[in-house]
């Protein structure tokens, strides 16, 4: 190949990544400044960022529908959310969840695995099908509106899968807020000390801000303990998001357009990557907080655009029955972990 003809493919290729990025500027721009609105707003009137953004995203959804912004809203949605997961790994560290001790540790992977079990099962007297089960519980028993992100982006698509995401973010992320008010109420009645009370804030609240909430409102050393558990549950976001794709691909119905789930999602490997990396000290602390902010920022952007991709009725429609299901889990997991709490300590 001549150095012309590289030159011209060269600009080709160039003129074709301007192009692209023209056309998602616009709905990405609009994303940022819906997460950005959530993020000042969540500051000032102690709401989760999380539910904020995505609704004051359903509050303009009419640019997720039409106009300049649908291409960039879409991408926001789907590619930004990807690697927002990915990069969630730089928070995990085996090494200091090591330390916990493995009763402990095998109570809370036995506590996430249990309650995905619970929700697969008990779904259908809920009038609900494996798809949403695995959506509810798995965001319960992870890492709520991350989870639910992650597990739904591994999931056959159909019509209906917009709605239930964005149902299961809102429920997961209410009741996260729920119980960082009631928990701690709780283990004070309970009489729990630092390390329990931290194993149970960790172990049962759905989101990493509400923990961490939860876990430094009674004292630093339950804060760390909290913060810590919640981590390893976090941990198990890959493994579980692995494992569902393989079931996925081998007996789940394919999709209208007969396309199978990836084997193994790259943002998967990715956080399997960071994970590994930065537990074995290979991530300078400076680089692991700059991409774990980067991580929450790349969230908020990709749930602000999710929202605006969202028919706020048809996420309403999903019924009462769905809550009933979302709490029945919740519950589950709750009840989990305190009764391997009272057996183990």
């Amino acid at each position: 190949m001549t150095d012309t003809s590289l030159r011209n493919r060269s600009m080709q290729m160039a003129q074709t990544l301007r192009g692209h990025a023209k056309e998602l500027f616009p709905g990405v721009a609009v994303a940022l400044i819906v997460a950005v609105t959530a993020q000042f707003l969540a500051e000032h009137y102690a709401t989760p960022a999380m539910l904020l953004a995505l609704l004051l995203g359903i509050a303009v959804s009419f640019l997720g529908e039409e106009g300049k912004t649908v291409a960039g809203i879409a991408f926001s949605a789907r590619a930004l959310l990807r690697l927002g997961i990915a990069f969630l790994g730089v928070r995990v560290s085996m090494m200091l969840m090591v330390g916990l001790g493995w009763d402990l540790i095998a109570l809370v992977v036995g506590g996430v695995i249990a309650t995905i079990g619970f929700g697969l099962l008990v779904a259908r007297f809920f009038g609900h099908k494996w798809r949403f089960a695995l959506l509810t519980a798995g965001s319960v028993a992870i890492c709520g509106a991350s989870a639910a992100m992650a597990i739904s982006a591994i999931l056959p698509r159909d019509d209906r899968s917009e709605e239930r995401l964005i149902f299961t973010v809102m429920g997961v992320t209410v009741l996260s807020t729920v119980a960082m008010i009631a928990y701690p109420i709780l283990v004070k009645f309970l009489d729990l000390d630092s390390v329990q009370a931290g194993v149970f804030l960790g172990g049962t609240i759905h989101d990493v801000a509400q923990v961490v909430g939860a876990g430094f409102s009674i004292s630093e050393q339950t804060g760390d303990t909290a913060t810590l558990v919640k981590l390893m549950r976090v941990a198990m976001l890959a493994p579980i998001v692995l494992m569902a794709s393989l079931m996925i691909r081998s007996f789940a119905e394919l999709p209208t357009d007969g396309t199978r789930p990836p084997l193994l999602p790259g943002f998967v490997v990715a956080f399997l990557g960071l994970a590994l990396l930065n537990s074995f000290g290979f991530i300078p602390a400076v680089i692991s907080d700059t991409l774990s902010q980067v991580s929450r920022w790349l969230l908020l952007t990709a749930i602000a655009a999710v929202g605006m991709k969202t028919n706020l009725k048809q996420v309403l429609a999903v019924g009462g029955a769905a809550i009933a299901l979302i709490i029945v889990e919740t519950l589950f997991i709750a009840g989990l972990i305190l009764a391997g709490i009272t057996i183990l300590t």
